[in-house]
């Protein structure tokens, strides 16, 4: 992740190697992440994400859910 742009709602996000989510919710600075069988969750180490797509990359890709 660049330093000082974390990620926003609706972006693809790595937050391990090979195991991506979306970011479906910031609440006081602290990104959620939601990703297909699991509930949504919070991760506090902002450093261990790295944006994959934007949620307009995603948007222009039909890939929104």
């Amino acid at each position: 992740m660049s330093a000082g742009h974390g990620p926003e709602v609706g972006d693809e996000v790595e937050y391990e190697a090979g195991r991506s989510a979306i970011v479906t919710d910031i609440r006081k600075g602290i990104p959620y992440l939601r990703c297909a069988g699991r509930r949504e969750w919070p991760i506090a180490d902002l450093e261990s994400l790295r944006v994959v797509r934007t949620r307009e990359q995603r948007s222009a890709e039909g890939d929104l859910w």
